[in-house]
């Protein structure tokens, strides 16, 4: 029987994290200050985005908008085990 409630392992966390540093760096964010001021966020609340925070899903909305990449963009690559 499948566990819905399982959360989330660090792993996963930092394919995530990982994915959002490659795609800031893509758009020409070359350190995460600049990037956290466009997302009207704190330097030390987007640096834990990438090192593998949990964080809201508006939050990742949020930064997709401003990268330009739908959520399927955004994960595409990012394989979650059964």
């Amino acid at each position: 029987m499948e566990n819905s409630n399982q959360k989330p392992n660090q792993e996963e966390l930092n394919a995530i994290a990982l994915r959002l540093k490659e795609l800031r760096k893509a758009k020409g964010y070359s350190n995460y200050e600049h990037i956290a001021f466009d997302l009207e966020m704190s330097r030390s609340a987007y640096w834990r985005l990438e090192t593998g925070a949990n964080f809201e899903l508006k939050t990742l909305i949020k930064i997709c908008r401003l990268l330009d990449i739908t959520l399927e963009g955004f994960f595409k690559g990012i394989d979650v085990p059964k």
